[in-house]
């Protein structure tokens, strides 16, 4: 198994070190010979940005390859899912077990607990960005 995340996208923009690449992301079923008649198969077009200290070696509308680590993809899930879950099941024991509350108030609280784990991500996006990074390369 590889260690690395690998899309192969079209430059869009470039502006200084600021690259935006676009992907269009298949589902698994995409590839099929039915996929055409189900609706189960679909695609979706996103914008990537990358950094790259390089940005002068691209031009818009090139083919690149865009590389990232297994466990960048890992740690993205368990930021963006692992830890909320956590968050909402430990602040729900509490709530019902510890303090009594009924389930309805205790839901209600639970889920406006994730509001401000959210607001830090988004607070801390910057920092974020420079750790969930992919590296462009040319398609040659």
């Amino acid at each position: 198994m590889s260690n690395n995340i690998e899309h192969l996208g079209i430059v869009e923009n470039i502006e200084g070190r600021h690259i935006i690449v676009r992907i269009v992301q298949t589902s698994a079923c995409s590839t099929c010979v039915a996929a055409s008649h189900c609706n189960a198969s679909e695609s979706k077009v996103k914008l990537i940005d990358v950094y790259s200290d390089d940005s002068n070696d691209f031009s818009t509308g090139e083919n690149v390859r865009l590389v990232g680590s297994t466990s960048m993809g890992m740690q993205a899930v368990m930021w963006a899912f692992g830890v909320p879950f956590l968050v909402l099941v430990i602040v729900l024991t509490v709530l019902q077990v510890g303090l009594g509350l009924n389930e309805v108030s205790s839901a209600l609280i639970a889920l406006g607990s994730l509001v401000p784990y959210y607001f830090t991500l988004y607070l801390l996006r910057n920092k974020m960005s420079n750790k969930f990074s992919f590296i462009i390369e040319p398609i040659k």
